[in-house]
C-alpha cells in the first residue's frame, strides 16, 4: 500500500490525522464491495495511538519499548496507560476484570520476533498470559481441556453474537487464561521430571502455548470446523 498508493500507513505522523476515507480504501477488500467492520473505531484508534506516538514518543513505539527497561509488565501498563485504546477491561459481578489480549501480543509478538533478545529481551514475559480472543478457546474445546453449559454451546452454534463484555463473554476468555496456566505448570512439572533433555522448564510459558494452539487451528480448520466459537464485535479482539 505505502509503495503502490504512496500511503504511509506504518508513519504515526500520518494516521495521527488519517481519515475514514483514506482507511478504508487502505482496508478495502479483495473484491472492493465490502467495508471493514468498526471503521469508525479504527480511524479513532489510529489517530489517538499516533497522536501519542508523536508527540511523546518521538514518533515511534521503539521508544515506548525502551522506556519499559526489559520488563514486560512496564510495557504493558505503559501500553495500557498511554493508548486508551488497549484498555480491555470488563465489569464482571462488580469486579473490575482486564484481558488486555491487544497490549499483551503486542508485547508477545516483539519478544518473539526479537527471539528475547535486544528490544525483545524481557526479564518478566512470564507475566503476560494467553492471548485471550475466540480461536484458542475453540481448541481448548476441541481437545476437551474446556466444557461449556448446553444453553451456551446452543447459542454458539447457532452463531449468535454476544454482547462485548457480557458474563458469557468474560467467562470464556478468562476460563481460557486460566486453562492455558495450568497447561504451562503441567508442561514445566514433566520437564523438571526429564533432566537428561536439558530443557529449560521455563522455556514453556503462556506465549509459546497460545502460538502452539494458533498454529494447530490454522492447520487444523477442517477437523475444528463443527466447533462452536464464540462471536463478538469488538475492538479488543
Amino acid at each position: 500500500m505505502q509503495r503502490i498508493e504512496g500511503i504511509p500507513i506504518i508513519d504515526p505522523n500520518y494516521y495521527a490525522t488519517i481519515t475514514k476515507e483514506v482507511l478504508a480504501r487502505v482496508l478495502r477488500a479483495d473484491s472492493g464491495a465490502e467495508t471493514i467492520p468498526l471503521l469508525d473505531k479504527r480511524v479513532q484508534n489510529l489517530q489517538q495511538i499516533g497522536k501519542v506516538l508523536v508527540d511523546k514518543y518521538n514518533g515511534t513505539f521503539v521508544e515506548c519499548v525502551k522506556a519499559s527497561q526489559y520488563s514486560a509488565e512496564k510495557l504493558l501498563k505503559l501500553i495500557v496507560n498511554e493508548f486508551e485504546c488497549f484498555r480491555d477491561e470488563a465489569d464482571f459481578y462488580g469486579h473490575r476484570v482486564s484481558f488486555y489480549k491487544r497490549a499483551q501480543i503486542l508485547v508477545g509478538d516483539i519478544w518473539a520476533c526479537y527471539k528475547g533478545k535486544d528490544l525483545g529481551e524481557f526479564n518478566d514475559i512470564d507475566i503476560i498470559t494467553m492471548f485471550a480472543d475466540y480461536r484458542i478457546p475453540q481448541v481448548l474445546l476441541h481437545f476437551g481441556a474446556m466444557r461449556y453449559s448446553n444453553p451456551l454451546l446452543s447459542t454458539l452454534q447457532t452463531g449468535t453474537e454476544l454482547t462485548p463484555s457480557c458474563i458469557e463473554e468474560i467467562e470464556i476468555r478468562g476460563c481460557s487464561i486460566e486453562v492455558i496456566e495450568r497447561v504451562v505448570d503441567r508442561v514445566r512439572n514433566l520437564i523438571k521430571q526429564y533432566p537428561n533433555l536439558n530443557i529449560n522448564p521455563f522455556s514453556c510459558n503462556s506465549i509459546v502455548v497460545d502460538h502452539f494452539l494458533w498454529d494447530y487451528r490454522r492447520k487444523n480448520a477442517e477437523k475444528l470446523e463443527s466447533i462452536p466459537f464464540h462471536r463478538t464485535r469488538s475492538i479488543y479482539y
